[in-house]
C-alpha cells in the first residue's frame, strides 16, 4: 500500500472484502438465473429547486492565503462497470483519500466489489448509496487515526478540514453518514461538502444560480454564503453556499457549510480553501478533491483483471453462458462503436 499506518491496514481490510464480494455476486446472480428480477419499489425523491435572486452585496470577498499550517482531507469515489446486462450489473468501487499538509500529499485507496439487481434507475440508487457508504467509512477511519485537531495559530486557520464530494447530505439513503458529521462536529473539525455541480441552484428567472452570481461578483475570490440554511428534516446539514476560489479560473462551486460552523467568520473559515486552490489546472477546484477524484480512477489492466476474476467465478458457478447472452443483447450498441467490455466507452459514471 502507499500510505503505511492505521489507515493502510483498513484500507487493506476493506480490500480483502473482494473475496466477499464475489461470492455474494455469485450468490445474487445464481437467484436472478432461478427466480429472475424482482421488481424494486424504492422510492425516487429529487432534490427540490432552490430559486433566489442573487443579491451583489452579499457576497464576500475572500483573503488569499499562501501558507497553511493545516491538513487537508479529501475522499472520493469512482465506480466503474465491469459487466451488465438489462437487469443486473457488477461494478467496481473505488474510494480514495488524500491528505495535503503544505506541499506534501499522501494517499491511499481501496476497492470493492458490486453486484445489484435491477433496471437502471434501481442500481444507480443502490451504488449511490454504497459509494457515500464507503466514502463515509474511509473518512471516519481517517479522522479517528490520522487527524490532529488542533488550531495552528494562523488568523485564517481553525484546524484541520475535511472535503467531501456531494451536497451536505446526511442520514438516510444516498447520503453520508450522520456519523462522520458528529465525529468531526466533536473534534471541531471544519467539514465542508463541495459540488462539482449543482442543478438546484436557480435565480429568479430560472437561469443557473451560480452563473448569474459569477458575473455579479466584483472580487476574484469570494463566497456567497447561506443561498439556503441547513435544514435536518429534509436532511440538509449543511449551509449552501457559492464559492470561488481561484483567481486565474473563472469556476465556481456549490459549498455546503455545515451548521456547526455558522457561528465562526465565514471569510476566516473558507479563505485557507485559496491555499489549495491555486493551481489553474485544477481548474479552481481544490487540489485534495482534485486528485481525490484522478486517484480513484482504476487502470484498465486492474478492471481487465477484476473482469476475468468475474468470468472465472461465474464459469465455475455454471453462470457464465446465460449472464453472458443477456450482457450481449444489452451491449450490442456499444459494441457497434468498439467497445469490448462494459468500461471501454465509459467516460461518466454509467449504470
Amino acid at each position: 500500500m502507499l500510505y503505511n499506518s492505521g489507515v493502510g491496514m483498513m484500507v487493506t481490510l476493506m480490500n480483502d472484502k473482494i473475496s466477499e464480494d464475489l461470492a455474494e455476486m455469485e450468490k445474487k446472480l445464481s437467484l436472478y438465473v432461478d427466480k429472475g428480477r424482482v421488481p424494486s419499489s424504492a422510492e425516487v425523491r429529487e432534490e427540490q429547486v432552490i430559486a433566489v435572486k442573487p443579491d451583489a452585496s452579499n457576497i464576500k470577498p475572500l483573503k488569499k492565503v499562501s501558507s497553511y499550517e493545516g491538513q487537508f482531507l479529501a475522499v472520493d469515489c469512482s465506480t466503474r462497470t465491469l459487466k451488465r446486462a438489462n437487469n443486473w450489473g457488477i461494478y467496481l468501487m473505488r474510494p480514495c483519500f488524500v491528505f495535503v499538509k503544505g506541499r506534501n500529499v499522501k494517499w491511499d485507496y481501496a476497492e470493492r466489489m458490486c453486484t445489484v439487481i435491477g433496471d437502471a434507475y434501481t442500481r444507480g440508487d443502490y451504488l449511490e448509496d454504497f459509494r457515500v457508504e464507503l466514502e463515509s467509512q474511509m473518512a471516519l477511519g481517517l479522522i479517528h487515526n490520522e487527524l490532529k485537531y488542533s488550531h495552528h495559530g494562523n488568523e485564517y486557520s481553525r484546524g484541520d478540514y475535511v472535503l467531501l464530494d456531494g451536497g451536505g447530505y446526511f442520514g438516510g439513503g444516498k447520503k453520508f453518514r450522520v456519523s462522520l458529521y458528529d465525529a468531526c462536529k466533536n473534534r471541531d473539525v471544519n467539514l465542508l461538502a463541495l459540488s462539482k455541480r449543482s442543478s438546484i441552484l436557480h435565480d429568479e428567472k430560472g437561469r443557473d444560480f451560480m452563473a448569474t452570481t459569477g458575473t455579479l461578483a466584483p472580487y476574484s475570490v469570494w463566497v456567497y454564503p447561506y443561498v439556503k440554511e441547513a435544514n435536518k428534516e429534509e436532511n440538509l446539514y449543511g449551509d449552501i453556499s457559492v464559492v470561488k476560489l481561484c483567481d486565474d479560473s473563472p469556476r465556481v462551486f456549490r459549498c455546503d457549510i455545515m451548521e456547526y460552523l455558522r457561528e465562526h467568520d465565514v471569510v476566516k473559515l473558507l479563505s485557507p480553501l485559496t491555499f489549495v486552490s491555486e493551481d489553474p489546472r485544477c481548474f479552481g477546484y481544490p487540489i485534495p478533491l482534485f486528485l481525490a477524484h484522478k486517484f480513484s480512477v482504476p487502470s484498465e489492466a486492474m478492471l481487465l483483471h477484476y473482469h476475468d476474476q468475474i468470468e472465472n467465478v461465474l464459469k465455475e458457478a455454471g453462470l457464465l453462458d446465460m449472464l453472458r447472452r443477456e450482457e450481449k443483447v444489452y451491449n450490442f450498441p456499444d459494441e457497434l462503436h468498439g467497445a469490448k467490455h462494459a468500461f471501454d466507452l465509459e467516460w461518466v459514471e454509467r449504470v
